[in-house]
């Protein structure tokens, strides 16, 4: 398997994602969106970064559940429900981002929605994952 992340250098430069990623493999992972739900159900932070850190956790434990890993992520959409204090939270949710899933960023894209499933969720996010 292998993910080649593009980013044609007319396009903006890209912070915190690719522009497009190719993908080559054999198995397609398709992950769930997960907001900030510990193990009983219960949403759990207050804040968009606490939020933020649990979802991604989630979805990575999805993904390795299914044999994948953070660099096998080819597309994640961020679903939150106020974008302004998503981008004003941006450099702290790449440090998280980082943190859990490295430098090899997916396709992304961050979607302002009136409100999620559980009421106390301020993000949500689902992926895609190409495995070998």
């Amino acid at each position: 398997m292998s993910l080649e992340r593009v980013n044609p250098a007319h396009l903006a430069p890209p912070t915190g994602f690719s522009h497009a990623v190719t993908a080559t493999g054999t198995r397609l992972v398709l992950l769930a969106g997960q907001t900030a739900l510990d193990g009983e159900g219960r949403v759990v932070g207050d804040t968009l970064p606490a939020q933020f850190e649990k979802s991604l956790a989630n979805l990575l434990a999805a993904l390795d559940a299914a044999g994948g890993a953070p660099g096998d992520l080819a597309r994640v959409t961020v679903y939150a429900t106020d974008v302004a204090s998503y981008r004003a939270h941006a450099a702290e949710l790449g440090r998280v981002w980082r943190r859990l899933a490295g430098r090899d960023y997916p396709a992304m894209a961050v979607i302002g929605v009136v409100r999620l499933w559980d009421e106390q969720a301020l993000v949500e996010l689902d992926g895609i994952a190409v495995l070998p």
